[in-house]
């Protein structure tokens, strides 16, 4: 199985960092969130921070142009049905993941992988709320996204060795 299409959960500055290196690394991506406003707060973040990226010359803004393309939006999570990889940057509170982490497994394909960018709650403890801990990984995006490129990989004692060759 490879990736090709992502959910990331949460539109807010770390979510819409996710998203946007996610399209411009040509994967069809949908961001989800809670709220429209947010999503259009989301949207208009990536949108100016690819304007910056032009600006610089590191980009051209027809790259910028199909980026953005790439990118749809939802406040469904239903929405993240068809994705291969669901990536989450909601709030760090440990029922909010763990009760997000139990509808996405309801949700999502068997062989979708589902990703947190926790810092701080084990993914064992998520991986636990769903039926599919070898599914269940970490990926810690750091801050800014589109200008830092290390993302921390966390395995979960269930985590197949497939799915973090796939992560990485």
């Amino acid at each position: 199985m490879g990736i090709e299409r992502i959910a990331v959960l949460g539109a807010g500055q770390m979510g819409n960092g996710i998203a946007q290196v996610a399209a411009c690394a040509g994967y069809q991506v949908v961001m989800i969130d809670i709220k429209q406003d947010y999503l259009d707060n989301g949207l208009a973040a990536i949108e100016n921070s690819l304007s910056r990226v032009v600006k610089k010359e590191r980009m051209t803004q027809e790259q910028a142009d199909q980026a953005i393309s790439l990118i749809s939006t939802s406040t469904e999570k239903t929405s993240a049905a068809d994705a291969d990889l669901v990536v989450e940057a909601i709030p760090e509170i440990p029922e909010l993941k763990f009760s997000t982490f139990a509808e996405l497994d309801t949700i999502c394909k068997p062989e979708a992988i589902l990703a947190s960018n926790t810092s701080s709650i084990s993914i064992n403890a998520i991986a636990d709320a769903t039926s599919r801990p070898d599914r269940v990984i970490g990926m810690h995006f750091m801050n800014p996204v589109p200008v830092m490129k290390l993302v921390e990989i966390i395995n979960g004692k269930e985590t197949s060795s497939d799915v973090t060759e796939l992560v990485v």
